[in-house]
């Protein structure tokens, strides 16, 4: 028996828990996940929520007239390129975060009917 760091023995740690049902082949080990109503909608809404404030963003980067994103010669400065890389990688995670919630929404709704 192995002995953990105060002593007591690994066995004390767990609890007791009834066995698992068996699952079906194509889940493997692991259990569906269920996302609950409030979460899927704040997941969709973050989606959303993200698409209208990056889009924004870069169109207001790309009529800068403040000379950070483009220099006197018209052609884009590193200030440009990091702020469309940012908003390009968190439109897409976003977009990834808004899928997850809609599929979320979408299986709950099915489950309902």
């Amino acid at each position: 028996m192995k002995m953990g760091v105060d002593g007591l023995t690994r066995r004390a740690y767990r609890r007791d828990s009834p066995p698992r049902a068996a699952l079906p082949e194509r889940c493997g080990d692991t259990e569906s996940m269920k996302l609950s109503r409030p979460v899927s909608w704040f997941l969709l809404a973050f989606g959303v929520w993200s698409w209208f404030i990056w889009i924004t963003f870069v169109k207001n980067l790309w009529k800068d007239g403040s000379g950070l994103a483009f220099d006197d010669a018209g052609d884009p400065t590193a200030y440009f390129w990091v702020h469309l890389l940012l908003a390009i990688t968190s439109f897409l995670l976003g977009t990834a975060v808004g899928v997850i919630g809609f599929r979320g929404v979408k299986a709950l709704r099915r489950e309902r009917a």
